[in-house]
């Protein structure tokens, strides 16, 4: 504890100096840590939304910007099928359930999604007040946007057209809340529930001429896309071709698209992980010159402890420990710094209500960013102590 102690003193002995290298080491394992977080939970975000969906079927166009906007919603979608040709795909042999999924509005730029009550159900959603919608024009919120929004049980809204704010307000068209989800961490958190039927009649009411035109709409009405669980795991091998070439709609595989996405960002991490591992090469090469510098302005007071009885291990351990504290100091910093930068993206890009990409988030996987502080930092003394090891007092006090 002595010795610990004398390194914190020494350590601070020159603060300039000391501040600087734990502010180097610091960026790059903040550097790190952000990397750590995103990445950890991206694939969170991705395994939870996409989990029990085996393809997406919707109008033709990107396959990616059918996955991001149908299950994660994050994408404006590629367009709408005809409701007719979804039922038709409710009949294959190959097809175990279709969750309906219409996209076109939304509220304080939260989307309102028309689906089944089969979506909550997916998710393994439940309850926190009310109930599920039982007829049209009545809503159920995620938890996250009615935290946000302030609405309770029994309030009426409307909404307006298009996924952002700012577009056309169906003022004739009110929407009831009914319910509220518990959290869930899964996209329904950030989502407004309806029937279906709800954004059929909202647009058919705010277009519709008279009843005649209303009918050759409900004979026309169509969806956004679907999201479909195979019968069987070969399906995969056959019910994607039989869409893509047999119909005027596609099919995309979430695995494929994800891994497709992956890759891409991965070519950005690849980058941003090289320029943190030439933050900490340049950290420890100044800290192993810092040490290494403290070494010769100390050889009085290294004299000193020799003649005092210190074995040449007290010595060397005395700069080790100094480099431990400066790594411990480095490591807390950077897991603070990486945490902050990752809960400012998420706040700026509006992550945080989109993929649930954020801060203060504690992954096991963490853990190496303290770990690869206390190696830089310890390696980069090992030199020096072995240095002050070796020397003999004569040679301390002789000054050479």
């Amino acid at each position: 504890m002595k010795t610990l102690w004398l390194a914190w003193r020494y350590l601070w002995a020159r603060p300039l100096n000391s501040a600087l290298n734990v502010l180097l080491l610091a960026l790059g394992l903040a550097s790190m840590t952000f990397l750590l977080l995103v990445g950890y939970q991206l694939e969170k975000a991705f395994d939870r939304d996409l989990a029990g969906i085996d393809v997406v079927v919707g109008a033709k166009g990107s396959p990616m910007q059918l996955i991001l906007s149908g299950v994660l919603h994050v994408d404006v979608p590629t367009g709408n099928v005809p409701l007719k040709d979804i039922r038709e795909l409710e009949s294959h042999p190959q097809v175990a359930q279709i969750i309906p999924i219409s996209l076109g509005d939304n509220f304080h730029a939260y989307r309102i999604v028309g689906t089944s009550i089969n979506y909550i159900h997916h998710y393994n959603a439940q309850l926190a007040q009310g109930q599920l919608w039982t007829t049209p024009m009545q809503v159920v919120l995620g938890s996250t946007v009615a935290r946000q929004l302030g609405l309770q049980l029994g309030q009426t809204f409307v909404g307006s057209h298009g996924l952002g704010a700012g577009g056309h307000v169906h003022g004739d068209s009110t929407y009831t809340v009914v319910g509220i989800l518990q959290p869930s961490a899964s996209v329904l958190d950030r989502l407004i529930l309806t029937d279906t039927a709800s954004v059929w009649k909202v647009h058919e009411d705010y277009t519709a001429l008279d009843d005649e035109d209303r009918a050759v709409m409900e004979d026309e009405r169509e969806i956004t896309l679907a999201l479909v669980r195979y019968k069987t795991p070969m399906a995969a091998l056959t019910f994607p071709r039989y869409v893509n070439s047999s119909t005027d709609m596609q099919a995309a595989a979430p695995a494929v698209e994800i891994t497709r996405l992956l890759h891409m960002l991965g070519l950005g991490t690849e980058v941003l992980r090289a320029f943190a591992a030439v933050l900490l090469l340049t950290a420890g090469l100044s800290v192993f010159i810092a040490l290494w510098s403290a070494v010769r302005e100390r050889r009085a007071d290294l004299a000193l402890l020799r003649m005092l009885g210190a074995p040449p291990r007290r010595v060397a351990a005395l700069l080790l420990c100094e480099a431990l504290w400066l790594g411990l100091l480095a490591g807390a910093l950077g897991l603070l710094l990486g945490q902050g930068c990752t809960a400012a993206l998420g706040w700026f890009l509006q992550l945080d209500s989109s993929l649930l990409v954020g801060g203060w988030v504690w992954p096991s996987d963490l853990l190496v960013v303290p770990a690869l502080a206390l190696l830089v930092s310890l390696g980069a003394a090992l030199l020096p102590a072995l240095g002050a090891y070796r020397v003999s007092v004569l040679e301390l006090l002789q000054g050479r």
